[in-house]
């Protein structure tokens, strides 16, 4: 599984990729996260910031922040 945080590195950002890490901790999948902080690679899929995509796939973009519950169910969906 790929998953991309998508945002230049503000604190949603980095809230965003603490989110997507322990979600699959907590649901014991393999994935390499990624951190996109290009603003060409992210406009390819969102011009909202944070964004999350699986497995190329666009979840979440924007604010407000999904919580730890919604970023699992986001990503189990891609599963």
């Amino acid at each position: 599984m790929e998953i991309k945080v998508l945002g230049p590195g503000c604190a949603n950002c980095q809230k965003m990729e603490d989110l997507a890490k322990t979600a699959v901790k907590e649901l014991g999948i393999d994935a390499k996260i990624e951190k996109i902080s290009d603003i060409q690679e992210i406009m390819k899929y969102t011009m909202s910031t944070p964004g999350l995509v699986v497995n190329g796939k666009l979840k979440h973009a924007g604010k407000p922040l999904p919580n730890i519950e919604k970023v699992k169910t986001l990503i189990q969906g891609e599963v």
